[in-house]
């Protein structure tokens, strides 16, 4: 991945990664009053409205402090990709940059932000037959078996890719079946579309996993308790979603959405939502270690605003 940083003749923009739950929005708030960067979600589940609980969007309190572009933008029924997501950042840093401003990105979608650094990919389509097929598979055999497969035809993929990854491991599965090669040779072969921005990367990680896992297992109960399966129960009942979409799929609201049509009872259902977000989490942090040219913070700290500051300011000066 390419260094983005050092060019000085690009216009700024600041990247603020972290895992889920590590206090990213929190301080993209600080940097927004301290500095006035104006902020952009880099998260595939904020995109659709109406799931406000489960994907810890910022609240309205939050939003008129610090207005956020990219969410609320879909519908749960439609599709949204990495390279919509890219489209619509460029524009809006585009916008930001044009009024002397600074775009700082702000989010857990780690594909997101590679789509955005290093541009869009060359794969094909998605074929809803061979999809389809691979669901019926996924099914009948479950994901270690289709992990399996990726490994043999490619082990890089398959490292990236966690078993219970199922929409990534079915997509790395469908380009090999499409086209006789893998995801990442297509990967390596696809022409990049270097951004043109001088950008500051941050990552905030946590110091102590435990730790993590504790903040996780507190925001999913308060989430609970705050109506997120009243959130989902609304979108259950519409009629026209199913539990195959990328929506759906989020991180919370699948395992809600199968406690709502009795395939598990509640306590099994918060059993299930907290291990898959801490497998969230676990994966955001695989990107991140390998992830170049990054300003790492360990979280919590103290003196968290400070540090930001003082990375901040040389991409602003």
């Amino acid at each position: 991945m390419p260094n983005q940083s050092s060019n000085a003749a690009f216009p700024p923009a600041i990247f603020l990664m972290g895992p889920t739950a590590s206090g990213k929005t929190d301080a993209a708030i600080a940097l927004h009053e301290s500095l006035g960067c104006e902020l952009i979600s880099v998260d595939s589940a904020m995109v659709y409205r109406g799931m406000d609980i489960g994907t810890a969007k910022p609240s309205a309190s939050e939003l008129a402090r610090a207005p956020h572009r990219l969410i609320d933008i879909r519908d749960p029924g439609e599709p949204y990709s990495a390279a919509d997501f890219r489209e619509d950042a460029l524009a809006a840093m585009g916008e930001i940059s044009a009024r002397g401003k600074i775009p700082l990105l702000v989010g857990g979608t780690m594909l997101y932000f590679k789509t955005l650094l290093q541009g869009n990919d060359n794969l094909p389509a998605s074929d809803p037959a061979q999809r389809a097929e691979l669901e019926q598979e996924l099914a009948a055999h479950g994901p270690a078996a289709l992990h399996q497969q990726l490994e043999r035809i490619d082990p890089e993929a398959a490292q990236r890719i966690h078993p219970n990854d199922p929409q990534r491991l079915l997509r790395a599965l469908e380009v090999y079946r499409q086209t006789g090669r893998s995801l990442t040779e297509h990967w390596r072969e696809q022409q990049r579309q270097p951004l043109p921005y001088s950008i500051v990367q941050i990552a905030l990680e946590p110091a102590e996993r435990t730790e993590l896992h504790r903040r996780i297992e507190q925001r999913f109960d308060a989430m609970l308790k705050t109506g997120l399966v009243d959130e989902v129960q609304a979108l259950y009942q519409r009629g026209d979603l199913l539990p195959s979409l990328p929506s759906i799929k989020s991180v919370g609201y699948r395992q809600v959405w199968r406690y709502l049509s009795g395939e598990c009872d509640w306590d099994s259902m918060r059993e299930q939502g907290i291990i898959a977000t801490r497998q969230l989490a676990k994966r955001q942090l695989t990107w991140l270690r390998s992830w170049p040219s990054v300003e790492r913070i360990q979280v919590p700290d103290a003196e968290l605003e400070q540090r930001l500051l003082k990375i901040v300011r040389n991409v602003s000066s």
